[in-house]
């Protein structure tokens, strides 16, 4: 993310006039716990701007970052000081002045790298202005024990003869070139020290972020096995509730029965009442039956006697019949007489016509 002017106003006395911002980013800052030195503890609710200052007046460097009205990082950046990432996306870095560790999480180790080059760069510029400072402060002080040797040395060379001068010269060199090695060897010792300061907070802060490597993979191991728990709990649930969508599914099948069955009941209720309507009337049929068995019963007796009226009448057309034919049979021998009688007769007329016309 870009350097950029910022406009909250807890910047206003986070950061004085005389110092500018060279880089911002945002990430979620963190603070090692004061108690047991291992567990990381939130400082900020949500991602915060996090920002590298530089005052032009000190030559010095600081990280700032401010969470609505309060400043929960205000770390002025030494050589000392190194940045360390102990994940893809989290670093952290010790302070001894504030005594106390911070930490940030990035949203992509993108961020996470950049952050860490500028803050190599920035701990360079700030060795580079140390060793600077550290220079004027030792040449001021040379040109200042010189001053004092040379103005001794002239005093005493209004009592010495011209043999002395040279040895003097060469004195007074070997006192300047002493007086540069003890303050070298000043230098070296302040500097040893610090590097050994350096390396025993370094030591210290390896030794917190191992531990916390280490808390962090128990919790993830916690963390795993916790989300292990609730994907099988998920599963169970998800199986809960295909059992209860196909019962929710028989019961709506047993609902429609039910209602089927409830619609013939009514139905048979419905036959019932007319069942029940209808053998209201079942005396009165009874009584009807009996009637009505009775005239079948007469009308039975009745059938017997036509029957027998019927085969008298069959033997009498029986014997109609056969007097028909014999009548038949003699009518025939009748006619067959009475033809011949009636052709004698014609033959008779004939014979009278014939004797008529004679005459």
């Amino acid at each position: 993310m870009a350097a950029g002017t910022l406009s909250h106003p807890a910047w206003q006395w986070a950061a004085t006039p005389r110092e500018q911002p060279i880089f911002t980013t945002r990430a979620h800052v963190f603070q090692i716990d004061p108690s047991t030195k291992k567990n990381w503890v939130p400082a900020s609710k949500q991602a915060v701007t996090v920002s590298y200052f530089y005052d032009v007046t000190r030559n010095s460097y600081r990280i700032i970052s401010v969470d609505g009205a309060k400043v929960i990082i205000n770390s002025t950046i030494t050589p000392n000081m190194t940045f360390t990432k102990t994940s893809q996306k989290f670093g952290q870095w010790a302070d001894s002045r504030a005594n106390t560790v911070f930490g940030l999480g990035f949203s992509s180790e993108q961020q996470l790298t950049k952050f860490a080059e500028k803050f190599q760069e920035v701990k360079e510029a700030a060795r580079l202005a140390r060793d600077k400072s550290q220079e004027k402060t030792e040449t001021s002080s040379n040109h200042s024990q010189a001053s004092s040797v040379n103005g001794t040395d002239d005093e005493k060379a209004s009592h010495v003869g011209p043999a002395d001068t040279h040895l003097k010269s060469e004195n007074d060199k070997l006192k300047i070139a002493l007086t540069q090695s003890a303050a070298n060897v000043k230098k070296w010792e302040v500097e040893l020290q610090t590097l050994r300061e350096s390396n025993a907070r370094l030591t210290a802060a390896l030794q917190e972020s191992a531990a916390s490597v280490e808390q962090w993979k128990r919790q993830f191991s916690l963390c795993r096995e916790e989300n292990d728990r609730l994907r099988n709990k998920i599963d169970e649930l998800e199986e809960q509730c295909s059992e209860i969508n196909r019962e929710k599914e028989r019961n709506t099948q047993l609902k429609q029965r039910i209602e089927e069955l409830e619609s013939e009941v009514r139905e048979k209720e419905t036959e019932l009442n007319d069942l029940r309507k209808q053998s209201e009337i079942i005396p009165q049929l009874m009584s009807e039956c009996e009637y009505v068995s009775e005239k079948l019963e007469a009308a039975e007796r009745d059938n017997q006697n036509l029957e027998g009226k019927v085969r008298s009448l069959k033997t009498d057309i029986e014997e109609s019949k056969y007097r028909q034919r014999h009548l038949k049979v003699e009518l025939k021998s009748f006619l067959e007489v009475l033809d011949a009688k009636i052709d004698g007769l014609h033959d008779f007329r004939r014979g009278l016509s014939k004797l008529g016309a004679d005459s």
